[in-house]
């Protein structure tokens, strides 16, 4: 690929001709209302993303296209209720090279190690030297903090990119720092070490070396679980070398706000947050992932007058949103 001209997908223009390599998400088989099967999915770069259709589909191909991740896709783009849309003339797997990869898949826009050291400094005021014996314990994993660095924080929704777990986390951590004084009756240390974790087990439940997609750690256990489930024996590992012990009561509390970050069962927690710095998380990770959704979603860099002034439904939030910001709109 690394020969072939590269469209970047937030550089389109609707009806021109579309060639190139891309990696793919979710690629699914629908069914039209005359019965006859469709390809659906979505195309992503480090630019951004565009969902792609091929009308005409033969649904035992499903497997080969998502083989590898990443596809060649000739078509064309087409403007669709105000937005880009790619049409699928011909659609096949490839394999790519890593130093492809920068162009392929979302990248953070800002600095990774600069990010990473920021974490390191928050944590680094922890007080309770069992807390600080178990954060080191994470931070000298140098294998586990690599993919904590690159990781994406979700496939699609929130944070979907190169770094945007440790983004995520990064945004969290320093909110909790601003928002901290206002609730002095809770935990610090707790707060802090649940946001750094809350979401660690996302290192294995994912892969982003052939485009994002699900590993069998994460379709069978899931982060949540794989995240209070390491804390265990990472614990048990801090405790031992450093000699500093953190209570079963403490690691217990850990684990709840790890297995409760979600808030709702029927948002994946496998607890319904039960202490206040559980609940604190919890509240932290939904502004944090929705706002990530909403500020992606209206692209207010890229409006413009005659743009639609309303997204499509964003399902992940139930509504349209309005994308100017209102003092810089003319009436």
């Amino acid at each position: 690929m690394s020969d072939r001209p590269h469209q970047k997908l937030r550089e389109l223009r609707p009806n021109t001709a579309f060639d190139g390599v891309y990696a793919i998400v979710n690629p699914q088989v629908g069914t039209t209302k005359a019965g006859k099967s469709f390809l659906k999915g979505l195309l992503k770069d480090a630019s951004g993303e565009v969902p792609l259709r091929q009308w005409s589909f033969d649904e035992g191909r499903i497997g080969e296209v998502a083989a590898t991740g990443f596809v060649w896709v000739t078509g064309r783009t087409e403007d669709y209720q105000g937005s880009i849309q790619v049409l699928v003339e011909t659609i096949q797997s490839v394999n790519v090279e890593p130093s492809d990869l920068k162009n392929l898949l979302p990248v953070s826009s800002r600095d990774m190690d600069g990010m990473f050291g920021r974490v390191k400094a928050i944590l680094g005021t922890l007080e309770h030297p069992g807390m600080r014996a178990l954060a080191d314990a994470y931070l000298g994993d140098a294998p586990l903090m690599a993919e904590f660095c690159t990781a994406p924080a979700a496939m699609n929704v929130h944070h979907a990119f190169i770094g945007g777990l440790l983004e995520h986390t990064l945004n969290l951590l320093e909110g909790a720092e601003r928002l901290l004084p206002l609730y002095p009756q809770l935990n610090r240390d707790l707060v802090l070490m649940g946001l750094f974790l809350h979401d660690m087990g996302k290192t294995q439940e994912m892969t982003w070396s052939r485009g994002f997609d699900y590993t069998e750690d994460g379709n069978l256990i899931g982060h949540i679980v794989r995240g209070a489930i390491n804390l265990q024996v990472k614990a048990a590992l801090a405790s031992k070398a450093s000699g500093q012990r953190l209570s079963a009561s403490a690691v217990r509390a850990l684990q709840h706000i790890i297995l409760s970050h979600h808030e709702k069962l029927e948002y994946g927690a496998a607890r319904q947050p039960s202490t206040p710095e559980a609940m604190f998380v919890a509240m932290m990770d939904n502004l944090d992932a929705k706002m990530g959704v909403v500020l992606t979603a209206v692209e207010r860099d890229r409006w413009g007058p005659g743009a639609p002034l309303f997204t499509e439904k964003v399902w992940a939030l139930g509504t349209k949103l309005y994308r100017p910001d209102p003092l810089k709109q003319m009436d």
